[in-house]
């Protein structure tokens, strides 16, 4: 550490003090000098935030060269690191907490919101109908039979009601949203209004009153349910059926590598038209591979590490500004320079490495077509055993993974997918081929072409948190030009929307006649 060297550098000039007086003086200016360094160094110490999460994957440190006998020849090393936070850091991580902390409330309040409500309309029907028969019995007069047809009018519309409302609002929540859902908002007051101005006539005309009439009473009831069948039915359409329609297709690009998607969405606002890209984001982009980034990357730093500036009329014949400018001049100058032979470079890397990606694939193959034939022998040799001697599937894959192991780890370092499957995740795999009797091409699509997020490790997707920027509010509906991002810890996706455009079609007739045509053969012929 700094502080250790400091104290050694006391010790130092201090047994350098011994001697002549004059050097004693030189030693202990030079101490004071290197004290006072010292005490500045110590005073204040400010680390910047790391360019990686806390919690980042390990895959996203220093690669470290790989030959063919990588299996053998890795060491493992362990060591301990000291890791400080900064002062930016914790401020993120506060503002984190409390986010979540928000988030979390603001969720129970919604939940605690809806079943109130829910219970408020379910009771309010009940209670219309039980209230007179408590408060006033001797005074209701005898209901008849269509009196007692509407309690079972009212009783399969609740029924159909309950059910209708389970389906459609008590579902799993796919995401916590940044601001609340307008319609879902306006359906809530407007249901409440409802049951509000139902209990207020109720209470003024028949509880005062204490009417008699208890079929009236009845028939209100069921008009108040009926009202709520019909905010059901506007829910739905509201909720679900208006967004089905395409009107915007959006323009989905990852920042880091370029792949783009293109979806069709309908009419949403822009925090679900964001949940919406996220939902298909999980299903159709490939996984994100930083790995694969660090190439270009390493190429860059080389070919600026390359680059050498030389000022030849010395430092002290040009002024600070002139001499940055000359500088910047045969910077640019070098790097057009070496520019045409980095396209030479970049070709044979790329050539190389293909080239070690089609060998290890061919290893790969083979040792997989073998281990399958294996099993084959094996699943034949079984059928002839006992019925307690038969292997299960986890068993034989665990048998045979040794013999492609080493040709699929050397595989998947080459093509940097080491991080995506663990040792355990392939055997699962190979249990499930060998369960469903699957080929070994089906065993293999899973490693040679990389595949969307939800098909790995849920580590690689679970507990990921996106932040939603748009210049334009959340809540506001999706418009022509309409550009927000969604960013994550290692990327962001950036949505531009573009609407889709009126289409006129126009019929044209076509006259059957036209089709048919006289052939004409002259009588005179060859034969």
């Amino acid at each position: 550490m700094d502080t250790e060297s400091n104290y050694s550098g006391y010790s130092h000039y201090s047994g350098r003090s011994r001697g002549s007086h004059r050097h004693g003086e030189r030693s202990r200016d030079r101490h004071k000098s290197r004290s006072k360094d010292n005490r500045s160094e110590k005073s204040v110490t400010i680390n910047t935030p790391p360019a990686e999460p806390l919690l980042g994957d390990s895959t996203a440190r220093s690669e470290q060269a790989q030959d063919d006998n990588w299996g053998e020849t890795t060491t493992a090393i362990t060591g301990t690191s000291e890791h400080s936070l900064s002062q930016e850091d914790i401020v993120r991580i506060t503002k984190d907490l409390e986010d979540s902390v928000g988030l979390d409330c603001r969720r129970y309040f919604a939940r605690t919101v809806a079943v109130i409500l829910g219970l408020l309309v379910f009771l309010t029907p009940l209670a219309f109908l039980a209230l007179p028969r408590i408060l006033w019995p001797e005074k209701l007069k005898n209901c008849g039979t269509a009196c007692e047809g509407l309690f079972i009018s009212v009783a399969f519309k609740l029924l159909i009601l309950l059910l209708a409302v389970w389906a459609l609002f008590f579902r799993p929540p796919r995401a916590g949203l940044p601001r609340v859902f307008v319609f879902q908002v306006l359906l809530a007051v407007l249901v409440f209004l409802l049951v509000v101005s139902y209990w207020l006539f109720y209470s003024v005309r028949i509880l005062d009153s204490q009417d008699e009439n208890y079929q009236g009473v009845v028939q209100y009831a069921v008009s108040l349910v009926d009202v709520l069948l019909f905010i059901h039915y506007l829910a739905v359409v509201l909720l679900e059926l208006r967004q089905l329609q395409p009107c915007f297709s959006v323009c989905v690009t990852r920042s880091t590598d370029g792949v783009t998607r293109h979806y069709n969405l309908g009419q949403l606002s822009i925090q679900r038209a964001a949940l919406a890209v996220v939902e298909h984001y999980y299903s159709d982009f490939p996984i994100h591979n930083p790995a694969l980034l660090s190439a270009s990357k390493n190429r860059a730093a080389k070919h600026l590490a390359g680059l050498k500036v030389y000022n030849v009329d010395g430092p002290g014949n040009n002024t600070s500004a002139g001499l940055v400018q000359s500088q910047s001049r045969a910077m640019i100058a070098a790097a057009a320079r070496r520019r045409d032979t980095s396209h030479n470079e970049l070709y044979y890397e790329e050539a190389e490495h293909e080239r070690r990606v089609r060998k290890r694939k061919a290893r790969l193959v083979v040792a997989v077509e073998e281990a399958f034939t294996h099993i084959k022998r094996m699943q034949d040799e079984e059928q002839k055993k006992a019925p307690g001697d038969v292997m299960d599937p986890r068993e034989a894959a665990q048998a045979i993974f040794p013999s492609m192991a080493r040709a699929l780890q050397k595989y998947l370092r080459t093509t940097k997918q080491q991080h995506c499957h663990s040792m355990e995740s392939i055997q699962q795999h190979l249990a499930f081929c060998i369960t469903n009797n699957m080929t070994p091409k089906a065993f293999l699509e899973s490693y040679l072409t990389p595949g969307p997020s939800l098909r790995y490790a849920r580590d690689h997707w679970r507990a990921r948190q996106w932040t939603l920027i748009s210049e334009a509010s959340v809540t506001s509906g999706l418009k022509d030009g309409s550009t927000f991002l969604l960013k994550c810890v290692d990327f962001s996706l950036v949505v531009t929307s573009k609407k889709i455009p009126y289409i006129q079609m126009s019929e044209e007739y076509i006259d059957p006649k036209s089709h048919k045509f006289v052939l004409r053969l002259q009588s005179e012929t060859s034969v």
